[in-house]
């Protein structure tokens, strides 16, 4: 048994050793190896880039008091349209101890004018109508007297419009009513029902009542890179999506182009705008995010073929022609001139013709390229 069983070990470990042998040697064959093919075809190719940024109207206009105190009351809200000079909001003036004390001493000094003008005015009557004094002395006291009372008049109004922000004069003007500029929607109104508000001057640019603009003129504004932006040219054509509005897109025009750079991240960029040239949905809000698509370079009807069948070597291209058929196929490497590229295909101006065949990647399994 003993005998039979050292036999039985000795097969096993030589059918070990055979067959490992088999299988390196198997291994150490040469595979065939398959390659696509692919044929030259006339196609139009462009390249594109894709711009993030967003929409906002062209011009946003800033309401701000023409005078300082309390809002009131707010006549509008945000979304409503509004023309120009329409009332958005109402301002009670508090008016400053200085000036106010100051319009009534004026005031005051008017009254105490027109009362002796008065007195003068009748004296002088009495001495015309004698024919003790010339007309010409009676009409400049008659216009002393006219004086005094439109200073008064003037004195009276300065009061009401420190005290209340408005004279009888000019009611319909008041600048207790805030007014909006320009005619187009109400973006904002960051201001509420007893906050103070104070009107522009040298040292701070006032409270903004409201934010108008309009929605019919739009742009869209972003950034591209330094390395794409020579390419640029105003007027060329852009489309414009919208993330917040699936299926929706737009026409632009480019307009500006900033002359200067900006450092966004570690990489120069420039600002753009584009005038959007067709809104055909009313939804659009100011400061969507949006995405701009522009083709920085186009080939029409130019030979093509896909960009992995070139072999890139330095400042050379090169490509392998397949030559012969079945186990006679060779393959020729041949200079080519590519121009442009989308990515997928690329343009071949010169070293093939339609009727050649290129080889592609290797194929690796099941029909997959490398």
């Amino acid at each position: 048994m003993k005998k039979y069983g050292k036999l039985i070990i000795a097969a096993i470990v030589a059918l070990i050793f055979i067959g490992t042998f088999v299988f390196l040697w198997q291994k150490s064959q040469p595979k065939e190896v398959f390659y696509s093919e692919f044929t030259p075809k006339m196609d139009t190719l462009q390249r594109t880039t894709v711009i993030t940024g967003k929409i906002e109207p062209r011009n946003e206009v800033n309401v701000k008091p023409q005078i300082s105190g309390i809002i009131t009351e707010i006549l509008k809200e945000a979304g409503q349209y509004v023309q120009a000079g329409e009332v958005i909001a109402k301002v009670k003036v508090i008016p400053e101890m200085g000036q106010l004390s100051s319009a009534e001493s004026r005031v005051r000094l008017a009254n105490i004018n027109v009362r002796q003008a008065e007195v003068d005015f009748e004296r002088e009557k009495n001495l015309y109508e004698q024919k003790l004094v010339s007309a010409d002395e009676y009409d400049k006291v008659l216009q002393k007297l006219n004086q005094a009372k439109e200073e008064l008049k003037g004195a009276v109004d300065a009061l009401d419009v420190v005290r209340n922000g408005v004279s009888r004069s000019n009611a319909s003007m008041s600048s207790t009513l805030i007014r909006s500029t320009i005619s187009g929607v109400i973006l904002d109104i960051p201001v509420k029902v007893g906050n103070s508000v104070i009107l522009s001057n040298t040292f701070n640019d006032g409270t903004t009542i409201a934010s108008v603009a309009n929605m019919n003129d739009l742009i869209f504004r972003g950034n591209i890179d330094e390395t794409e932006v020579g390419q640029l040219v105003t007027g060329m054509p852009m489309k414009i999506t919208i993330g917040a509005l699936q299926d929706v897109s737009f026409d632009a025009s480019l307009e500006y182009v900033s002359p200067k750079a900006v450092e966004s991240n570690g990489a120069n960029q420039f600002e753009i705008k584009a005038a959007v040239t067709s809104l055909a949905d009313s939804k659009i809000r100011s400061g969507y995010s949006a995405n701009a698509e522009i083709v920085l370079a186009r080939a029409e009807n130019v030979l093509t073929v896909p960009e992995s069948a070139i072999e890139f070597q330095g400042d050379s291209t090169f490509v392998y022609i397949v030559k012969g058929e079945g186990q006679e196929k060779t393959y020729k490497r041949t200079a080519v001139t590519t121009g442009l590229s989308d990515g997928v295909s690329i343009e071949i101006k010169k070293g093939l013709t339609a009727k050649d065949r290129v080889r592609g990647p290797e194929i690796i399994a099941e029909g997959k390229e490398e």
